[in-house]
């Protein structure tokens, strides 16, 4: 019986070893040297400080800045996950009624009151980011014309020119918002 048992953990332990250590290890030290920037969670940094990711949603409040997407998570990274509210829900509807009448109650793009699967979607619809316009305008003291001229800038098409779709990140566009001269 002896003689199955030790190759079996010799199996065991090679195994775990291979695929538990050299093949991650090998896989982070590849994604370091082909993409650094997003095998470091592709940070955005300001003035030297790390100000978010490029890759995963942040709260923004504030009526200077577009807000995102609504996260049923709170923009906890550690928990990315959805609300798990069936859509014959009645607090999920709610929600959803609650954050319509914020932007006007009608004609609001889906992505503006109700959450993304991870619940940290960084991105926007361009129809999203263009319905707050005139509110982060008239905050802010400038023309709509120009806020809206810096979303049609931050748009980006879909992947590869077929994959997925029009999109605008909320903190590239919120830095951007930022740096522009009232």
């Amino acid at each position: 019986m002896l003689t199955h048992i030790r190759p079996a953990i010799v199996l065991v332990g090679f195994f775990t070893l291979l695929t538990g250590v050299a093949y991650p290890l090998a896989m982070t030290a590849m994604a370091q040297a082909v993409f650094p920037a997003a095998a470091a969670g592709s940070l955005v940094e300001k003035s030297g400080t790390v100000v978010g990711s490029s890759l995963v949603g942040q709260q923004f409040t504030s009526d200077r800045y577009f807000h995102g997407r609504p996260s049923a998570v709170n923009y906890d990274a550690s928990t990315s996950s959805g609300s798990n509210l069936a859509p014959s829900s009645s607090t999920l509807l709610e929600q959803v009624r609650a954050r319509a009448a914020a932007y006007g109650g009608r004609n609001v793009p889906a992505d503006l009151v109700t959450a993304s699967g991870s619940g940290l979607d960084p991105d926007l619809s361009p129809e999203g980011a263009m319905m707050q316009v005139a509110r982060v305008a008239a905050v802010r003291g400038v023309p709509e014309a120009k806020v809206g001229m810096l979303v049609q800038q931050h748009v980006q098409g879909p992947d590869l020119g077929i994959l997925g779709e029009p999109r605008v990140n909320v903190l590239a566009l919120n830095m951007a918002l930022d740096e522009m001269k009232p």
